[in-house]
């Protein structure tokens, strides 16, 4: 072992003769391991709740939306057939978008209408399966006599404002209607609520509702069309990529929008927010980053004596400048260390007790979400490691500096 880490080594373990330098390095380890700690479990949480969000939406947004520029899609059976054929696509499903206005009998309020083929559909609804799909969303033939009401899915929050409930009666306006003698008259359409569903995604909550295929191609009046194509893939962030292609492969008028770039501005929130805590968190790091300064100048100050010795047996400037560091980087290592274990078990008993419980009608969850990410955790360290190591170099260099005989005469 070089010499110049034995004697950092025994300036850490000997019992100072001031008591107080050796409560000031205990407090610089304290703070780096507070520190650490306390970063890796918010950006754990903040990393579970965007783990989180990304499968709410994407339970119930498509991987890419393929659109016309002009209108409907009348030939979707066939654009379907060309995009199964891209590699990477894994399903593709057609539906009617629009957006109309619901109306009950203690309410109205705007919402976003898709209409699905319970038959065909592999993006079966959160709490229904396609067996319920068929018997809750059963169409009426369009041109019937029948007098049965057609069902139609609100979601939590939609049907909570509307007031209604399984069973209740709504109407669902929508713009594209008929012209009259007395102007344009919208189109309307009565429908029986079939049941409530809950995405976990207030957004969604709030506006979705969902009718037959059939039910919306009649309401809306595109005959045997659909307004959007969604499609599905195994890697989600390849979906950029393959947008591009499947837009290359058909050619104007279709475009495509992929899921990062329908919610860009929440994940842009998110990345912002992870950021900021990230900063504002390292803060505590630089607050026990200047304590282990402040530890050094002071045993520098103590050890003058002993650093005009070493000089004078023989000591370079840079062996007395490894001591300081040396000693300063060990401080930080545990403290470190320390944090990481502290954090990593933290972030286990948050995930697998769940003994923080969240009000469900304020937030999205329930209880913390927690996804260990190991390269946020290796960043972390890394940046506390630097911080660390760059809050010794200046006693170091300080200490590297003396005059042996200077300290010998006044030491």
């Amino acid at each position: 072992m070089a010499f110049e880490y034995f004697i950092g080594g025994r300036y850490l373990r000997s019992r100072q003769k001031h008591a107080f330098i050796s409560f000031i390095t205990f407090l610089s380890m304290a703070g780096v391991t507070v520190g650490v700690m306390a970063l890796i479990i918010v950006i754990s949480v903040m990393s579970g709740a965007e783990s989180y969000f990304k499968s709410q939406i994407l339970g119930v947004e498509s991987h890419i939306l393929l659109r016309r520029h002009g209108g409907a899609i009348s030939d979707y059976l066939a654009v379907e057939e060309k995009v199964r054929k891209i590699e990477e696509v894994k399903s593709v499903e057609h539906f009617v978008y629009s957006q109309v206005i619901v109306r009950s009998a203690n309410g109205i309020s705007g919402a976003v209408l898709r209409g699905i083929d319970p038959m065909s559909s592999k993006e079966v609804i959160k709490g229904y399966s396609q067996a319920q799909l068929r018997k809750k969303l059963k169409a009426q033939p369009a041109g019937s006599a029948d007098e049965s009401v057609p069902g139609i899915l609100l979601g939590k929050e939609l049907a909570a404002s509307l007031g209604v409930s399984e069973g209740s009666v709504i109407y669902i306006i929508s713009p594209k209607g008929m012209v009259s003698p007395v102007g344009h008259i919208p189109s309307m359409k009565r429908f029986e609520v079939g049941g409530v569903f809950e995405s976990g995604f207030y957004e969604y909550d709030a506006s979705l509702a969902y009718i037959h295929l059939k039910d919306a191609q009649n309401l809306l009046k595109i005959g045997d069309a659909v307004t959007a194509i969604g499609i599905r893939m195994d890697d989600i962030y390849r979906a950029g990529a393959l947008a591009a292609q499947i837009t290359e492969t058909l050619g104007f008028p279709f475009w495509t929008m992929d899921w990062m770039q329908m919610n860009r501005s929440f994940f842009s929130a998110l990345k912002l927010e992870k950021k900021a805590m990230f900063v504002i968190l390292t803060l505590i790091i630089l607050v026990a980053a200047f304590n282990i300064a402040s530890t050094l100048i002071m045993m520098v100050m103590g050890k003058t004596r002993d650093i005009a010795i070493l000089k004078a047996m023989g000591a370079t400037d840079r062996s007395i400048w490894k001591i300081f560091v040396f000693k300063g980087l060990v401080i930080g290592l545990i403290g470190t260390m320390l944090g990481l274990v502290l954090g990593v078990i933290g972030c286990f008993i948050l995930k697998h007790y769940k003994f923080i419980e969240l009000p469900g009608d304020v937030y999205y969850f329930t209880t913390l979400p927690v996804q260990l990410n190991y390269l946020d955790v290796l960043m972390i360290v890394a940046s506390a490691i630097v911080i660390c190591f760059l809050s010794t170099l200046y006693p170091a260099y300080k200490a590297s500096r003396f005059n042996p005989v200077e300290a010998l005469r006044y030491g």
